[in-house]
């Protein structure tokens, strides 16, 4: 069935009135820019900004808090450990290792717990250390919560031993009762201590303490019937307090810190073994009697209320909109899902709360510069919403660094997310183009298959290399193999390399050919056709005849189509040469330097057909 939650809290923004000033906002990855739009008229031709800032609210603030920070990192690497021994777990083994998982997770909170107390202490006189204060309480209460969701839906204690796991959970978590406990048994003479009568404790088996109190009820009540304390007032409510009565209980509330230390006292002395359907009427009852009216239940009140009815999903609801982040929650909510409690319950948008929830927390993380390579792992193990999410995230990731884009692309290249490869490389290629670093922005418009910005980059390495008579990045360009077939203005980039080491090798013949065909074939552009008409001049000049007749025919054509400024296969009309001196003697140097070759290649032949 669905549920309806009531209206949000409103959050203040300091220095905004809404009432006055019309606020638009733009949401983030993670969080929140605000500013104002609406403008005082100070004239009819002047408007003036009423607030000049803008607003930046985040959702998940913690994962900016380095102690917390430890409390993600470890809890992540138990939540992936148990998704994957989650195929072996079977039996009584399976509820074994599920409670070794659970006592992980508090660990690693009392662990932070801890560490945040010790800044508490060392700074608490300024606003940080009772930030930090704060910070503990609520990382306390997450402690208490998830014990005793342990106690009730994992180990699912029966009746009996429920009982002894209660008074672990309250001895754990009332840190008096272990420090008295501490101090009286580390006396002389414990029973003369002044705090001997404050500590009813049990360090008893299950049968010893049933028949003690069996024994202790029995006796208690016929001496309170017989009056037998009636002379001694301490020593009546004694047998009182042995017989679970709630008014002498009361009567020492200021020794009990809470209504569930009431209620697990109470059970000690009434019910010790009670059993876990009924126990939510006595922690009723108990807190109704411990406040006494006085006040209303807290947030933490309604959750371990809650977790004693064995409302799982209350809990859950009641956690969500008590606590800060979406950390407790996702990893109580994903391991009661591996205790089999949640398979029934799915949520009205059409998705399960499991992965709702880890998706949530693992939005918070991407928001965060190095945290977000946790949030990955935890859309993985989403088997629904999990690939889509991850996808919208991690074109997200603001790619700072070089390295922590190899990161990200290595991610996505592990599971096949080719658009966003794609999207990774290109916007790499774009700020190296930026920065003028034209062989990292060719490697990375190859990796992402684009043809339009490869062709972009080696217009780019074309244009250096009129401008400074060479190339960079050799090793690159001589190593394109397959890859320069992605555009004709590649292809033509590493052609014309290719000419250039034929040249070199002193290998003309091959080189001319080489250096014709990229005319000819019109993969080189016809900006470019004066540069390559030039290269052929040392050719044309050799003392052995490299052009044949033919070729230098082509040769010809190519420059006075050139000169001649007709357009070829629609390509723009060139800029005209011959209002340009420098130019035009160059075309004249080479029509001179062609009918030389074509003369020498036509004589060159002649005699060969004569022989």
């Amino acid at each position: 069935m669905e549920e309806f939650d009531s209206e949000p809290t409103v959050t203040w923004i300091p220095g905004v009135n809404s009432q006055k000033k019309q606020m638009c906002f733009d949401w983030g990855p993670g969080e929140m820019l605000v500013c104002e739009t609406s403008f005082n008229r100070k004239e009819k031709s002047e408007m003036v900004a009423g607030c000049p800032f803008i607003h930046i609210i985040r959702k998940d603030i913690d994962v900016y808090s380095k102690i917390l920070r430890k409390l993600f990192n470890e809890s992540h690497g138990i939540f992936v450990g148990l998704q994957r021994i989650e195929e072996e777990l079977t039996g009584k083994s399976r509820k074994a290792q599920l409670v070794r998982v659970s006592k992980n997770y508090r660990s690693v909170i009392r662990a932070c717990m801890e560490e945040m107390h010790q800044f508490a202490v060392a700074d608490k006189d300024s606003a940080r250390g009772r930030q930090f204060s704060s910070q503990v309480s609520i990382l306390s209460a997450m402690e208490l919560i998830w014990n005793l969701c342990e106690i009730l839906f994992i180990e699912v204690a029966p009746a009996g031993p429920l009982l002894l796991y209660l008074l672990d959970w309250v001895r754990l978590h009332v840190c008096e009762v272990d420090n008295l406990s501490a101090d009286v048994l580390g006396s002389e003479n414990p029973s003369k201590h002044e705090s001997f009568w404050n500590l009813p404790g049990n360090t008893q088996t299950l049968t010893e303490l049933e028949l003690r109190w069996q024994h202790w009820h029995e006796e208690c009540e016929r001496h309170l019937q017989d009056g037998t304390f009636a002379s001694n007032p301490h020593l009546e409510s004694l047998c009182k307090v042995l017989l679970g009565d709630d008014a002498a209980l009361l009567e020492q509330k200021e020794l009990l810190s809470n209504w569930y230390h009431f209620l697990v006292t109470r059970l000690l002395y009434s019910q010790p073994t009670v059993k876990p359907m009924d126990l939510h009427l006595y922690a009723q009852s108990s807190l109704d009697l411990f406040l006494g009216g006085e006040s209303s239940p807290e947030p933490l009140d309604n959750i371990l209320m809650a977790a004693f009815e064995f409302d799982i999903h209350q809990v859950i609801k009641e956690c969500s909109l008590a606590l800060s982040n979406w950390w407790f929650v996702a990893h109580l909510t994903d391991l009661l899902d591996h205790c089999k409690l949640l398979q029934s319950h799915n949520l009205y948008f059409g998705s399960n709360m499991r992965e709702f929830l880890l998706l949530e927390y693992a939005s918070g993380l991407f928001a965060h510069h190095s945290l977000w390579q946790l949030g990955v792992d935890y859309c993985d193990h989403c088997p629904e919403l999990g690939r889509v999410s991850l996808e919208l995230h991690i074109e997200r990731i603001p790619l700072t660094t070089e390295q922590k884009a190899l990161k990200v692309l290595r991610v996505c290249e592990q599971r096949q997310m080719t658009e966003q490869v794609r999207s990774i490389c290109k916007i790499l290629a774009m700020k190296a183009v930026r920065n003028n670093r034209l062989g990292s922005a060719l490697s990375w418009s190859i990796r992402a298959k684009d043809a339009a910005f490869a062709t972009l980059v080696s217009d780019r390495f074309l244009r250096d290399y009129c401008e400074r008579g060479c190339f960079s990045d050799l090793d690159l360009i001589d190593n394109l193999g397959p890859a320069m077939m992605l555009s004709d203005r590649l292809t033509f980039l590493g052609k014309y390399r290719e000419f250039h080491r034929l040249y070199g090798e002193k290998r003309f013949v091959d080189a001319a050919s080489l250096l014709l065909s990229l005319m000819t074939s019109q993969i080189a552009p016809r900006s470019f056709w004066m540069t390559l008409l030039t290269d052929a001049l040392p050719l044309l000049e050799q003392k052995q005849v490299i052009f044949s007749a033919e070729q230098t025919y082509e040769l010809l054509r190519c420059l006075e189509d050139l000169t001649s400024g007709r357009p070829l296969c629609g390509e723009p009309d060139v800029q005209q040469l011959q209002d340009d001196d420098i130019e035009t003697t160059k075309v004249e140097i080479l029509r001179l330097a062609l009918a030389r070759n074509l003369a020498r290649s036509i004589i060159k032949e002649g005699s060969l057909e004569g022989s």
